[in-house]
């Protein structure tokens, strides 16, 4: 007998050994995915918006740590889980390799847990998405679900670019399924790559604080801001409130979290009226000092009548969109086909995608018509019947801005601009520009957007807002102002929403023309921007045009 075991621990130990240490070897290896890291988001002077951080999740093999009972009851309470719940994890899954007990844990609690030594329990590393700005970028951004994959945002519409691609690699474990080495990689993982937007935080900043206090300041409902460079048509801030924190996003509102400014449709009012003068003056039939009558500040058009807020009597063109005389827009739209409107509106962006590059975005509505009713023409040139977002108005400005050329916008920092393509004559946006030079002036609606040493252009716009029968509710407004500046040579378009301001104010002049003067302020001196040279030349608007009203 005892010949017989000393053959047999010689044959095991030494004529088997290779053999044996190689099977048990197999039985230890297994195959492991590795996790790729994402990509950071940086801003356009690379500042980091979002950044993936290594943590530890807690994980178990059922087959080994159901068979044991020990300590299961110290874990569930290190783990932060009811005893009962963490028994049926194990037993839904009795047959698998693998499962998750407790993800993106402290590593005091990862620590804790393994020195317990269960048999079948691991820690796993993983990547936790975080944001250092905050909800100042949580509506741009978005955010990542506990895999880091893009839910929202910038997250979702560049996943594929930010995610990288995950590898796999042979591990040896020891009895208790724990990892004591790596053995070979099986597959490379490759990293995502970063990311650079074309925001500028600070502007972006400055934008949230100036609209929150504007918004607080008159008790509404929220609103948005959106800042482009006129030059190259890239998003420098793009600003919604109420917005989130992606950091930490238990109970918030679901519609906390749409982008507003690229989702929600509104009736741009008299924002839209620049682009109906344009079509006047382009036609030849117009110039800026062409008579129209407004009198007596009303018009009544196939059974529906047109205000304006007081009677301005005779107005030329220059005065009807300095004063935004509804009633003189109409009547000057009458003389234009309504086919031609519809052109024009199109052809700055109205009722088309703007090509952001963020989800959700929502083309609007822009009637076409095979035949139009009178006053289905003349309200569409004063902006009703017509639903745009507010980065599509933006865009309509950026057009003006840059002399009548359209440049795709971007979310993205551009290296080269790409060639624009004109959509207004030159001349005809000269003659704009300097009208909307005369509306943010002491004469115009919008003197509160003036800012000091800058030549300033835009337009004022107070709106009534539908409601779900698609009825105009009577004390419910949304509050406008769109414009660029310096107008000598426009750098910064800025269009800024206030919803639903209260009604001690709530015209566009008072609640968002002063907003609009502090971001842009702000860009301006952040962005070392000379005061403008006085012009040697402006066009003369005749004096019916002055007046002080909202």
């Amino acid at each position: 007998m005892m010949l017989l075991l000393l053959f047999r621990a010689f044959s095991l130990q030494v004529l088997n050994n290779g053999y044996l240490k190689d099977r048990g070897r197999a039985s230890q290896l297994s195959e492991v995915a590795v996790k790729p890291v994402r990509g950071r988001i940086l801003d356009r002077r690379g500042e980091v918006l979002a950044i993936s951080t290594p943590v530890d999740s807690i994980c178990a093999d059922p087959r080994v740590l159901l068979p044991s009972n020990e300590y299961l009851d110290q874990l569930a309470d290190i783990l932060d889980l009811p005893l009962s719940q963490l028994r049926k994890l194990l037993q839904s899954r009795a047959g698998a390799k693998f499962v998750y007990l407790r993800r993106h844990l402290p590593p005091e609690t990862t620590r804790v847990a393994l020195d317990l030594n269960l048999p079948g329990v691991f820690k796993q590393r993983e990547y936790h998405r975080y944001y250092p700005a905050g909800p100042n970028v949580g509506h741009v951004l978005g955010f990542t679900d506990i895999d880091e994959k893009g839910q929202e945002g910038v997250e979702l519409a560049f996943d594929r670019h930010l995610s990288g691609v995950e590898g796999k690699k042979r591990v040896l474990r020891d009895a208790r399924r724990r990892i004591v080495e790596d053995v070979d990689s099986v597959k490379p993982v490759y990293d995502g790559k970063d990311l650079n937007l074309s925001l500028d935080i600070r502007l972006q900043t400055a934008a949230r604080r100036y609209l929150a206090e504007a918004v607080y300041k008159h008790e509404a409902a929220g609103g948005s801001a959106l800042l482009l460079d006129a030059k190259t048509a890239e998003v420098l801030a793009m600003v919604n409130l109420p917005d989130y924190n992606p950091n930490d996003r238990r109970g918030i509102k679901v519609n906390n979290i749409r982008n507003r400014a690229v989702t929600d449709l509104l009736e741009p009012g008299s924002t839209v009226k620049p682009f109906t003068m344009s079509l006047a003056l382009a036609s030849g039939s117009f110039t800026p000092d062409s008579p129209v009558d407004t009198s007596p500040g009303h018009y009544k058009i196939d059974g529906w009548t047109i205000h304006d807020i007081r009677n301005f009597g005779s107005l030329t063109l220059s005065g009807v969109l300095i004063k935004s005389s509804n009633v003189g827009t109409a009547k000057i739209a009458m003389d234009m086909a309504p086919e031609e409107l519809y052109r024009t509106f199109r052809d700055v962006g109205f009722g088309q995608a703007t090509g952001v590059e963020l989800p959700g975005e929502r083309v609007g509505s822009l009637p076409n018509r095979k035949r139009w009713r009178e006053s289905e023409h003349a309200t569409l040139a004063y902006g009703y019947g017509v639903a745009v977002t507010p980065l599509q108005l933006a865009k309509a400005y950026g057009i003006l801005a840059a002399g009548g050329m359209s440049i795709p916008i971007t979310i993205r920092k551009r290296d080269r601009v790409p060639i624009g393509s004109r959509i207004l004559p030159a001349d005809v946006v000269t003659e704009i520009n300097m009208m909307l030079e005369q509306v943010v002036s002491p004469e115009g609606t919008a003197r509160q957007a003036m800012i000091s040493g800058y030549r300033v252009a835009g337009k004022t716009g107070t709106v009534r807002k539908l409601s779900a029968q698609g009825d105009y509710q009577k004390d419910s407004y949304l509050a406008l102002f769109a414009g660029f500046a310096p107008v000598s040579d426009p750098r910064f378009v800025l269009v800024v929403l206030i919803d639903e301001p209260g009604l001690d104010h709530y015209y566009g002049g008072e609640v968002a023309a002063p907003v609009f003067a502090r971001i842009m302020s702000d860009a301006l001196r952040l962005s070392g921007i000379p005061v403008d040279k006085q012009p040697s030349t402006q066009l003369v608007f005749s004096r019916q045009a002055v007046d002080l009203g909202a």
